[in-house]
């Protein structure tokens, strides 16, 4: 298998199980409205994305966290800093995780899947971590690939709890 480097959020938060890659990817316009709503906190329930006050719909594009199109707030994130000044692949490398970086993650299914994600990188690799993430977001009772924080399948709408 060969693995897209620019798809390795190095938080450990696999970029192509992304909504805001695959909305960008997928060109999906309707994908784009509800992630906006979503991250400006207008969807009940939901919290907010620190900065998002003037998301648009145009400001929802990344290619991955390692590409030359970074999500907006994946631009300024201090992980991703952090890890980048440190010449780390990511956060797996680092002895120091968890750190107070992710402890502030602002959004709490990223957090949950960081603290799951990163000591699994750190245990099985590159190559086996992709993988199995990829593997992870699908839906288990139609075989249709889902987002990171689906809650719902959007083909055949059964409830999920994958992260």
């Amino acid at each position: 298998m060969t693995v897209n480097s620019e798809l390795l959020g190095p938080c450990g938060l696999y970029c192509g199980v992304c909504a805001i890659y695959i909305a960008h990817r997928d060109n999906n316009r309707k994908f784009k409205e509800r992630l906006v709503g979503l991250y400006k906190g207008s969807v009940p329930g939901k919290g907010t994305l620190p900065g998002s006050e003037g998301l648009t719909i145009e400001d929802i594009k990344c290619r991955g966290c390692q590409s030359d199109e970074v999500f907006i707030y994946c631009r300024r994130c201090p992980i991703r800093g952090c890890v980048n000044e440190r010449g780390y692949e990511g956060c797996y490398e680092c002895d120091e995780f968890p750190c107070r970086y992710v402890d502030a993650f602002p959004m709490a299914v990223g957090k949950k899947v960081i603290l799951r994600a990163v000591p699994y990188w750190r245990e099985v690799g590159t190559e086996k971590f992709v993988e199995d993430e990829k593997a992870r977001y699908i839906c288990p009772e139609c075989g249709n690939r889902v987002f990171r924080g689906a809650t719902r399948c959007n083909r055949c709408k059964a409830s999920l709890d994958l992260d």
